[in-house]
């Protein structure tokens, strides 16, 4: 159980006391829990500047709670919670999507374009979108894809589905496969890539990864599905999930992703659009793991545009 002590007569601050259901738990998924109707926005911004503490210490979006936490939340004024609605066109493309479902998980095989979450100047991502159509529902995010990414995208109904299946993602217990395609022709068609990553965050939030001796351990399998001129489809592997990890190690073997607009080239990005390709030629394609005695194998095939775009070059 979680006890509420109100500091401030019920209009201010509030210290939450964590439960056993919350064990485990991301700070930033617990306010968007605990902040009903607050902004994703607004809870990053009140974790940024330090409002949202921990046992009288600042928190971090990625934090995990534990059981005898005393969670402090800051006031927050009524005018803030306020959100515009979600499109109903959008919410309509995301229910559209889903692909699974069951007591524990729901997925979706995530349109290109719309984000993971809200928040950076995006109103409605795919969670928000999804707790739209489902107002009933408790749904939460289990992992992240980029916004130019499409593919399998799995959110947890469940408490335990939440909490076991971060834990095997921490524990690199999840396999995870993407499609991407690699500029240029590289020397074998299957190959590692074991090169650490460093996260910058730029001025206004935007991240930068680079291979880096101080950075995180990071390997990436890719193997050779399909050869096109001057360019190469691939299955990556993820052996660790780091923060575009295979955007990076792509460019650090000198075969980056075509139309990647942060870590490709521009000139070579400039002749993949004259032959169709509008956006980064990546796709999560499968992700399976083992909970409970049961095993999960989601898959989502390649988009609509990608397929055009190969085929474009095929002729």
């Amino acid at each position: 159980m979680q006890t509420v002590t109100s500091l401030d007569g019920g209009q201010g601050v509030r210290v939450v006391e964590i439960g056993p259901e919350r064990d485990g738990q991301r700070v930033d998924n617990a306010l968007m829990t605990l902040l009903k109707g607050v902004p994703r926005s607004l809870v990053y911004r009140i974790l940024r500047t330090g409002q949202v503490r921990i046992n009288g210490k600042r928190a971090k979006p990625e934090t995990r709670l534990a059981v005898g936490d005393m969670l402090r939340i800051p006031p927050v004024r009524v005018a803030e919670r306020e959100e515009g609605v979600a499109p109903s066109g959008m919410v309509k493309a995301v229910a559209d999507a889903i692909i699974f479902e069951d007591k524990h998980f729901l997925v979706i095989d995530k349109p290109v374009g719309i984000a993971a979450h809200g928040g950076s100047g995006v109103s409605h991502g795919a969670i928000e979108l999804l707790r739209a159509a489902r107002p009933q529902e408790h749904l939460e995010l289990v992992h992240r894809l980029d916004r130019d990414t499409s593919g399998v995208l799995v959110l947890a109904r469940s408490r335990s589905g939440l909490t076991g299946l971060q834990a095997l993602i921490r524990d690199n217990a999840v396999t995870k496969q993407y499609l991407c395609l690699m500029t240029g022709t590289p020397r074998r068609a299957k190959f590692d890539v074991n090169a650490p990553l460093l996260k910058s965050v730029l001025h206004g939030g935007e991240r930068l990864v680079r291979v880096d001796d101080a950075g995180k351990p990071s390997l990436t399998f890719f193997q050779e599905v399909e050869q096109y001129p001057g360019c190469r489809l691939m299955q990556a592997t993820l052996g660790t999930g780091r923060t575009h990890q295979i955007r990076v190690h792509a460019q650090y073997v000198g075969h980056p992703l075509a139309g990647d607009p942060k870590y490709g080239d521009e000139d070579d990005n400039k002749r993949w659009r004259t032959r169709g390709l509008r956006r980064m030629f990546l796709h999560a394609s499968r992700m399976s793991f083992d909970l409970d005695g049961r095993n999960y194998d989601f898959s989502a095939p390649l988009p609509d545009d990608l397929k055009t775009f190969l085929n474009n070059l095929r002729g």
